[in-house]
């Protein structure tokens, strides 16, 4: 019930309360029938029991008009015996069959008729059931199309009430999807209006930030990269090698953050869509390498090279912070990329993690930064293996960090 949609409920529920009505209504039908019968029953016994008493005490009948007014039947006259009888022979049907050691009582039906015979040594007596027909079957039938009638306008007036939900519910997957310029509409001031309102509202809020965050982010990295160029400039002109070298490392270092900041901020971007194609591991470690600039003595690798269905420098990038993060934070300096049963794993030596692996994937969230040595970049790693449909994992084991590269396939 739980993940069951709004629709398929109110379907449900007036599904099964038509259901439950169409089936009181038809077990109201069959008792009403079946006590009309018994009632039937009853009467014919009455007028067998009552005219065979009469015939024997009165046979020339002249009492009976009072008896055809209190039990609501007609005599039927000389004129008209022969041709009923007829009628009843070809297609009469006995619907009650009574009486006693005096006399015989049988009613047949024609259609909507009821003709009572009543035989009696010798003295026959044909009636005509006059009783006013009841229409309870008829009201019952009318009160049950009213109420499934009432049942299917409520259950088409809450489709109704309830379809710009459907509307909303596109327009929100359009902005999910990326579209930052799609509006939430709304006619009504109801519930779902005000609803669709607040979406709307919060898409302008979003946008409006989305926007003011991107044009920071460029102006950011825009200012920034010039005075690096003049600063590496100036460090080429220096003539102690030592300051030269770290300068320039820092120049470097400072560059390639700027880069991997860009890099993120495309990632993260709503409309971004990885670039997949079919490489193997062993290229992408290499360029890893590449991208590290460090001694190959602080890092082993250890891989059985398999091919990989992946955004090459995405995941390139991935790799290299995560090497990154082991050397310069690993109490040894020093870094193991292996895989294991298909996983890619980046192990360093280190005490375990203080708090859950998600704390440190969210960007600034760390409060020392150099003493636990992950900040931001295990929140672009974080960001970037969502895109690739990847999980970043992690364990500690035997003193090691331990960081493994997951396909949600595997999950």
């Amino acid at each position: 019930m739980k993940n069951l949609s709004v629709t398929t409920f109110i379907h449900t529920l007036f599904s099964v309360a038509i259901a439950i009505l169409i089936a009181t209504f038809l077990l109201f039908l069959s008792w009403d029938r079946d006590r009309q019968k018994i009632e039937e029953v009853k009467r014919y016994q009455l007028i067998s029991i009552t005219f065979l008493s009469n015939l024997r005490q009165d046979p020339n009948g002249t009492t009976f008009d009072k008896l055809y007014k209190d039990l609501r039947v007609l005599p039927i006259s000389h004129e008209k015996i022969k041709m009923i009888k007829d009628e009843i022979t070809n297609n009469g049907k006995t619907i009650f069959t009574g009486g006693s050691r005096v006399g015989q009582v049988r009613v047949f039906a024609i259609s909507e008729k009821r003709y009572i015979y009543i035989q009696r040594m010798g003295y026959n007596l044909l009636l005509k059931d006059n009783k006013p027909k009841n229409f309870y079957f008829e009201y019952a039938i009318l009160i049950g199309v009213f109420l499934i009638a009432l049942l299917l306008l409520l259950y088409l007036a809450v489709l109704k009430k309830l379809s710009p939900l459907k509307k909303l519910h596109r327009q929100i997957q359009k902005f999910a999807q990326g579209d930052m310029y799609t509006r939430v509409t709304y006619i009504y001031d109801d519930e779902i209006g005000k609803i669709a309102k607040s979406f709307d509202d919060a898409i302008v809020r979003i946008h409006k930030l989305s926007t003011s965050k991107n044009l920071f982010m460029r102006n950011l990295m825009h200012e920034l990269k010039t005075p690096i160029t003049k600063g590496r400039i100036v460090v080429e002109m220096l003539e102690d090698e030592e300051t030269k070298k770290v300068l320039v490392r820092a120049f470097e270092r400072m560059n390639e953050l700027i880069s991997e900041l860009a890099e993120l901020e495309r990632v993260t971007t709503q409309s971004f869509e990885p670039n997949f194609e079919y490489i193997m591991l062993s290229e992408i470690v290499r360029k890893s390498q590449e991208l590290l600039m460090t001694q190959s003595s602080c890092l082993k690798i250890e891989i059985n090279d398999m091919a990989l269905t992946t955004d090459k420098k995405l995941m390139i990038l991935v790799i290299k912070n995560l090497l990154d993060n082991g050397i310069k934070y690993g109490e040894d300096k020093c870094v193991i990329l292996r895989t294991n049963d298909g996983l890619i794993e980046v192990i360093s030596k280190g005490d375990a993690l203080k708090y859950p692996l998600s704390y440190y994937t969210e960007p600034f969230s760390q409060a020392e930064k150099r003493s636990s040595g992950f900040g931001l970049g295990l929140y672009i790693v974080h960001s970037i293996l969502e895109k690739l449909g990847y999980k970043l994992g992690y364990k500690h084991k035997d003193g090691k960090n331990i960081f493994m590269l997951v396909s949600r396939k595997e999950i």
